[in-house]
């Protein structure tokens, strides 16, 4: 745990919750670089984990008080941070759950939208303010279109400033459900606890291929045969893992064996 990140451990599984609610969770530079140690530190641990946040927001996006001043001393950088931390969301062999309390707004969206999966409040209102201040929502934006949606919704958030609601959000194919406020961490833990009880090795791997189908591979064709490669790459993956245990417990009950 650090100030600016709550994580919660438990077998298979963990949390991370923003807590920097007199901020309604903005992403300062602390909690960037605090979420990218976060993720190595889980990685190969959690199977799955939950993001989300404390009090009314989710996240509010970018600390731009933060970013106006280091603007003022000449210090670039956050954005580049702030896509780091996303996009190891989506390198990350886990599961990504993202639990939406309440307010997300910009980077909020990024982060709904870079996550596999996404269960929202009621009470959650999503939107991207970026146009009120005359700029396109340079990485929100992206996320938005790239998630599934259709280009009026995209549009709808990009161009008008509205927010939208989690039942809302559900709807339009952005969040997996949508649930009541205290409904919304038992629900996003019990599907992370769900996700821990698979093969780490699968779940990588479909994630991968998730990914892939149809970013990358349009053709029907080509998309089977990728399925079946990804079968091939969990069996040969998941079997090297089994002989090296089983040598490793050999070599523990011979210790005079080479292992």
């Amino acid at each position: 745990m650090t100030d600016e990140l709550i994580i919660t451990r438990s077998e298979g599984w963990a949390q991370i919750q923003v807590n920097r609610e007199r901020q309604r969770n903005a992403m300062n530079r602390a909690t960037r670089q605090g979420l990218l140690r976060a993720f190595e530190e889980l990685r190969g641990t959690a199977k799955s984990i939950i993001l989300t946040g404390t009090g009314v927001a989710f996240c509010a996006g970018m600390d731009l008080k933060e970013r106006e001043a280091d603007r003022a001393q000449g210090i670039e950088g956050a954005g580049e941070e702030w896509i780091a931390v996303n996009m190891a969301i989506k390198a990350h062999p886990a599961i990504f759950i993202a639990a939406v309390n309440g307010l997300a707004l910009g980077g909020g969206a990024t982060m709904i939208n870079c996550c596999d999966l996404a269960i929202a409040s009621t009470q959650a209102s999503i939107g991207c303010p970026e146009m009120g201040f005359s700029t396109y929502p340079g990485m929100a934006g992206p996320a938005i279109q790239l998630s599934g949606v259709t280009r009026k919704q995209a549009a709808w958030l990009v161009l008008t400033t509205n927010r939208i609601d989690g039942a809302t959000a559900e709807r339009w194919g952005m969040v997996n459900q949508c649930v009541e406020p205290e409904a919304l961490l038992p629900t996003a833990q019990a599907l992370a606890q769900k996700l821990a009880q698979f093969d780490a090795v699968a779940l990588s791997e479909s994630k991968k291929a998730l990914e892939r189908i149809p970013a990358f591979i349009t053709d029907w064709q080509e998309a089977m045969d990728h399925g079946q490669m990804v079968n091939l790459t969990i069996r040969s993956r998941t079997t090297a893992q089994a002989e090296g245990s089983a040598r490793f417990a050999a070599g523990v009950k011979n210790p005079g064996q080479g292992v």
